[in-house]
């Protein structure tokens, strides 16, 4: 039964295919297409040459012309069914003739017979009829449509023919349509195989658009959150430190005025304005890629030591006395500019850090190329802090606290690591390791 269920549902999904349907891009369809238009041909041509005999079959006027309406009314109704469900197929808001095929079928099928009882030449029409009855009705109810058209059309025969004598009956008369319906039941049966593989060749396409179309869309959304991170990173790293130390500075710039401390005013002041220059040319960059002009200007050693330079005049704006040195060990390489931008944003995070919450008299950057990897450690002997308690809370309301958390996202994109060593009142070192694989160094290197 559920194979007949199938069929049942098919067959209620037949005629739109069999009337006319879009176009789907598999052979199958092609051949669906090749069948349905021969099938449409094929009554059209036997119709009218029905009518041609009829014309000219010398019978009465009444049953000629009576022939020649119901004809006419017959092309009509088939012509009907075919241009609703193809005006449908292109657009599902007109009229939608699907809940009427058995209908469709039981009228075309009494106009035939009617057709059939004034003359024998369209008795032929049954062969096209056929393929319209195995399609439209379940496979058992078909086949009995079958039987009975056939059954229709040796009896519409021997009756045209009773008058030519005894043998009016003969048997080409039976085996001619008996052979035609088995054909059309076999033909039939593969149309209807050949539908339910491009059916389902329709739906697996559809789910497979539907699918990619998801996937993009998912993608998209992955890469717009990559890169609000990414922007939320270096934000962090350039523009937020920045800020906070133009702020620094002009407070230190306005104690010292009011000090009438002109000189010290002036030197906060300068630092204000290389701070804010500073800033708009990291601002301008990210529009141009993210990568960072003192980089561009300059080698990472030196820019790493004029960034311990600057942190010690922000520590003396704060009051405190902080020594920053810089260590260059091993000899410098060539590095790839995602590996220059990432060991300056770790060290301008990490000594940001030190100025603001170490309370440190010394911090040291070390620059370290070995054999297989390249490293910098950031130490100071500030008051230190829990690392597990700081990993564990969350990023704080008013979008500190990010540091360390961006920089993991870092290093983890080039395959890095960071490590964190501290414990209160035992200072702080901030390990940064980047491997020197070939693979990485391809990496538009720069010196």
């Amino acid at each position: 039964m559920q194979g007949d269920d199938l069929q049942q549902a098919t067959a209620q999904a037949a005629l739109p295919q069999l009337l006319g349907d879009t176009a789907q891009p598999s052979g199958s369809v092609v051949i669906l297409r090749v069948l349905r238009v021969s099938l449409h041909v094929g009554f059209a041509v036997l119709l009218l040459v029905a009518l041609v005999r009829l014309a000219t079959a010398g019978l009465s006027p009444m049953a000629t012309g009576t022939g020649l309406v119901l004809a006419v009314l017959l092309a009509a109704v088939y012509l009907a069914g075919t241009v609703l469900e193809k005006r449908h197929a292109g657009n599902p808001e007109r009229f939608n003739p699907q809940p009427y095929p058995r209908w469709w079928l039981a009228a075309v099928s009494f106009l035939w017979v009617l057709l059939m009882l004034i003359s024998p030449d369209f008795a032929w029409i049954a062969f096209p009829l056929f393929f319209v009855q195995l399609h439209i009705l379940p496979r058992r109810l078909a086949l009995a449509a079958i039987a009975a058209s056939t059954a229709l059309l040796i009896a519409a025969m021997w009756f045209h023919n009773r008058g030519v004598g005894a043998d009016a009956l003969q048997l080409p008369m039976v085996l001619g349509p008996v052979f035609g319906a088995a054909f059309a039941v076999v033909t039939g049966l593969a149309y209807r195989a050949l539908y339910i593989e491009a059916e389902n060749q329709r739906l697996a396409a559809e789910e497979l658009r539907r699918t990619r179309a998801e996937l993009a869309l998912s993608q998209h959304d992955a890469g717009v959150l990559a890169e609000r991170e990414r922007l939320a990173r270096e934000i962090h790293d350039t523009l937020a430190q920045g800020f906070s130390s133009i702020v620094l500075m002009g407070r230190s710039a306005e104690k010292a005025l009011d000090a009438g401390d002109s000189v010290t005013a002036h030197d906060r002041l300068k630092t204000v304005r290389e701070t804010a220059e500073s800033n708009l040319a990291e601002a301008r960059n990210f529009v141009r890629g993210l990568g960072s002009p003192e980089l561009a200007e300059a080698g990472l050693a030196d820019t790493l030591r004029r960034l311990c330079t600057k942190t010690e005049a922000e520590a003396a704006a704060r009051g405190a006395t902080l020594r920053c040195r810089f260590e260059l060990q091993g000899t410098p390489m060539p590095l790839p500019n995602p590996y220059q931008t990432t060991l300056l944003r770790a060290a301008q995070s990490s000594l940001a850090n030190v100025w603001a919450h170490a309370h440190a008299s010394t911090a040291v950057v070390t620059l370290s190329f070995l054999d297989t990897e390249v490293t910098m450690d950031v130490f100071d002997d500030g008051v230190g802090f829990d690392p597990t308690a700081a990993a564990a809370a969350a990023t704080r309301g008013d979008g500190t606290g990010v540091g360390l958390k961006s920089l993991r996202e870092r290093l983890a994109a080039l395959n890095g690591t960071l490590d964190v060593e501290s414990a209160r009142g035992e200072g702080t070192v901030v390990a940064v390791r980047l491997p020197l694989g070939t693979g990485n160094l391809g990496l538009e290197a720069s010196p």
